[in-house]
């Protein structure tokens, strides 16, 4: 998303609300916000009470929410659909460790307009946010996938227009996937295993266990939502976290 005409054509900025109960998630949230010339801190809550009270009790609307699903006493769906009620104007924004149809798919219903998986989430929300604000929505690749997979399995022939959102949001987190999607490791075995390395090789070469290096691939497996080696190298290729195999 291109932000100079956001930066050239408005003074704006965006109050920003965090519901996190983690709380160097919430400094780390706070910091990136801080710094965002437009964007404004409004305060953060760690459990769902605590945001429905600050909701409740607000002078000043938010702009947006930044909300994890999994809270000590609740869900953050529940906060959810309380800001967007009070506050139409509200857009909501998972950021979760949750990555499943379910949840995803609730938390759209529920109102919001993103939603990233925690193992992907950029290291400055704050730019994910501004775009999301110049009418992006942010949602993590693998995400994306899960969803769309989810919908072509049960074969939502009576659903044209979800199927056909998925797949655009599939194309558009494809577009913006970074290599930050796959640790520095992972990478590093992946591309070992796009030029034909085996396990055992991959282990020689990195200094690490046979068991280590499977760990590496079960894990990047799950991130690609992918389930052999032709699968990954492919949709890695697909993403740009590789270059073409040929």
């Amino acid at each position: 998303m291109n932000t100079e005409a956001l930066d050239a054509g408005t003074t704006r900025r965006w109050g920003v609300l965090v519901v996190e109960d983690d709380s160097r998630a919430r400094a780390f949230f706070e910091a990136s916000v801080q710094r965002s010339p437009h964007l404004f801190w409004l305060g953060s809550a760690g459990t769902v009470q605590e945001a429905l009270t600050w909701l409740a009790q607000t002078a000043t609307i938010p702009d947006v929410l930044l909300v994890d699903l999994g809270m000590p006493d609740g869900s953050g769906l529940d906060v959810i659909r309380e800001a967007v009620a009070r506050f139409p104007g509200c857009e909501p924004l998972v950021i979760s460790v949750f990555g499943d149809e379910e949840n995803v798919l609730s938390s759209i219903e529920a109102g919001a307009v993103g939603y990233i998986h925690k193992d992907a989430a950029p290291e400055d929300i704050a730019q994910t946010i501004v775009e999301m604000k110049a009418g992006a929505s942010p949602i993590s690749p693998m995400i994306a996938r899960r969803v769309l997979a989810k919908y072509r399995s049960l074969q939502l022939a009576g659903a044209p227009t979800a199927v056909a959102a998925i797949e655009a949001a599939t194309e558009a987190a494809a577009d913006s996937a970074a290599p930050s999607l796959l640790s520095a490791r992972e990478h590093e075995v992946l591309t070992l295993i796009a030029r034909g390395f085996s396990y055992a090789e991959i282990a020689r070469l990195k200094g690490l266990s046979v068991h280590t290096v499977q760990t590496h691939i079960k894990n990047l497996y799950g991130k690609l939502a992918v389930h052999s080696k032709s699968e990954a190298v492919f949709e890695a290729t697909r993403l740009g976290l590789l270059s073409h195999p040929g």
